[in-house]
């Protein structure tokens, strides 16, 4: 198992930009996981840890684009009707190509090889065909332009080229990719080993009875679902009670088959909060304040030399801090490019005021006007423990820094879910 350096999140404890944290974080962190092979069925979700070269020309040979007829270009009449003899017939994956001759159509099918000297395919719903097997003709509607419905060797993905980059992550039209250039299976990183737990006399499992002042533990269920998605291994050890000797021996005991340690809450300077001396303990911990909202506090470490992750203990800053300074992290200690998702440009439908200096997600969903734009609506309220205003939300508008006050109708940054959940 590679571990990462010591005091690896170190910093100077002020208030730190978004994007300086994450810069920190890309410079700091290395991948420190393995690597294995995987079926392409198995492939989907997972990081890539080798270029795939491809061996072949896609397609290895011309082929017809369309069902209809190869020709000659030169042979058609560029302003009348052109009339041809067809003599042979070609279907997809056919070996024994017919011989193709000036002044000649030969029928062809959609991923048909084309034989060698026709350049041209015109589809069959543009021509008129003729008379029966062994006297059959076509005739040809003037105006295709040269090579038309005619797919080239190497078209698609030419031999020698890289079709994938290592470090990415394998989407669907990625892992049919690699199966174009002929790999039955991949190489990727193997599964981030991630510990989560929860601390807190206070919390109940669902399900079990709840008696007053009692919660359900929703958080831990919310941060595992979301390291699954980014496939991860989670241990889920469970919830810890609040004494201090319990906290450290599971911290310690974790260290040993994880290579990374999760919770949320439990970091503060309260006198139950026993995680935070529980890593102190054992490793180094490090408060960083970051300048956003939600999600102000968050916690790195190490436990012996296995990072460690302390989220904020409010339900909506715990999956704002995992999406924009977890997900990244974790990404690459898996080997996975620094990729920031995509955010999509969209009409604010509402006012809103910010304070100077720090960045602010806002949960909003999407409505069209009535001219079909899409226009973010913000949730009613802002409070940082409303888990159902996720539920709700579509996805983050994203405020910068230097922004203080928002007018409806100004253009704002759109951050989906699906850009960071999946």
């Amino acid at each position: 198992m590679a571990q990462l350096s010591d005091d690896c999140f170190a910093h100077g404890g002020r208030l730190m930009r978004v994007d300086e944290a994450r810069e920190l974080l890309s410079k700091a962190i290395t991948p420190v996981t393995g690597t294995e092979p995987v079926a392409l069925h198995a492939a989907l979700g997972r990081i890539l840890a080798e270029d795939i070269v491809s061996p072949v020309d896609v397609p290895p040979a011309p082929n017809s684009a369309v069902d209809g007829f190869a020709v000659f270009h030169a042979d058609l009449d560029p302003y009348e009707e052109t009339r041809l003899p067809v003599v042979g017939r070609v279907t997809a994956g056919q070996q024994d190509l017919p011989a193709a001759r000036p002044g000649a159509a030969i029928r062809i099918f959609t991923g048909a090889r084309l034989p060698d000297g026709p350049d041209t395919v015109m589809m069959q719903e543009d021509c008129i065909a003729e008379g029966d097997a062994g006297d059959e003709h076509v005739i040809i509607k003037p105006g295709i332009r040269k090579g038309a419905n005619a797919r080239e060797a190497g078209e698609d993905v030419a031999k020698g080229s890289v079709v994938l980059q290592r470090g990415q992550r394998l989407r669907p039209q990625d892992v049919g990719q690699a199966a174009a250039v002929g790999r039955r299976e991949v190489v990727v990183s193997t599964r981030l080993k991630v510990g989560l737990f929860s601390t807190g006399d206070e919390l109940r499992e669902p399900g079990q009875p709840l008696e007053a002042g009692a919660i359900y533990d929703s958080n831990r269920y919310t941060i595992h679902a979301l390291l699954i998605g980014l496939g991860c291994q989670v241990n889920d050890l469970g919830i810890l009670p609040d004494r201090p000797d319990v906290v450290r021996s599971a911290l310690d005991e974790a260290k040993a088959d994880h290579d990374l340690l999760v919770t949320s809450g439990g970091v503060s300077v309260g006198e139950e909060d026993h995680i935070k001396a529980a890593v102190e303990a054992l490793g180094k911990l490090h408060l960083w304040r970051l300048a956003v909202k939600p999600g102000r506090p968050i916690a790195l470490g190490q436990v012996g030399r296995i990072p460690f992750v302390g989220l904020p203990g409010n339900p909506v800053a715990v999956v704002v801090t995992f999406l924009t300074i977890v997900r990244p992290l974790i990404l690459r200690m898996m080997g996975g490019r620094d990729a920031p998702p995509h955010v999509f440009r969209v009409r604010a439908g509402f006012d809103h005021k910010k304070k100077k200096d720090r960045r602010e997600w806002l949960r909003a969903h999407l409505v069209e006007d009535p001219t079909g734009a899409l226009t973010a609506q913000k949730f009613p309220r802002e409070g940082a423990g409303i888990l159902s205003s996720l539920v709700a939300a579509d996805g983050l508008v994203e405020l910068p820094e230097d922004l203080t006050r928002l007018e409806a109708g100004a253009m704002v940054d759109f951050l989906p879910f699906s850009e960071v959940t999946q």
